[in-house]
């Protein structure tokens, strides 16, 4: 299956000079968990709610001062619009991820796919696959960002 077919499109991404706190406003308005950063015309890491719990608030930053490219987990893990949803679970799994920008040729990006679109796309068994390699506990590394 085509991750056209499966991805949440629209994505919304912000820019590493924005602030934490307007980087959450955005993940309230359209009910996300990570949001994907940007530079110079490139993605360069993701903001998640995670990130902003222990980086921000419980380091007790200022979420209106602190920026995105302060405390986003830096580099990122994409895969293309042409790729099939089976090579997508295939680098979640190995990456240990939960949540994948989607660009296309340009480099563009035009979704993001997530275990929950996942489940509700491909069999149970496949999706129980990924969910378990995901969820494996670890210990910090592999947390999503390519380097």
């Amino acid at each position: 299956m085509k991750i056209s077919k499966a991805m949440h499109p629209k994505a919304t991404w912000a820019s590493a000079d924005t602030s934490v706190k307007d980087v959450a406003r955005m993940m309230e308005k359209n009910d996300i968990g990570a949001v994907p950063i940007g530079q110079n015309d490139k993605l360069i890491g993701m903001l998640t709610d995670r990130d902003i719990a222990l980086r921000v608030v419980a380091r007790g930053l200022d979420p209106a001062t602190t920026t995105a490219k302060d405390v986003m987990t830096k580099g990122i893990v994409w895969c293309r619009l042409s790729s099939t949803v089976e090579d997508a679970i295939h680098l979640m799994e190995q990456k240990q991820i939960r949540r994948l920008p989607v660009i296309d040729d340009d480099k563009r990006l035009v979704g993001m796919l997530s275990l929950g679109d996942i489940a509700h796309s491909v069999s149970r068994e496949l999706s129980g696959e990924v969910l378990h390699a995901v969820a494996d506990h670890h210990d910090g590394a592999g947390r999503g960002v390519a380097t």
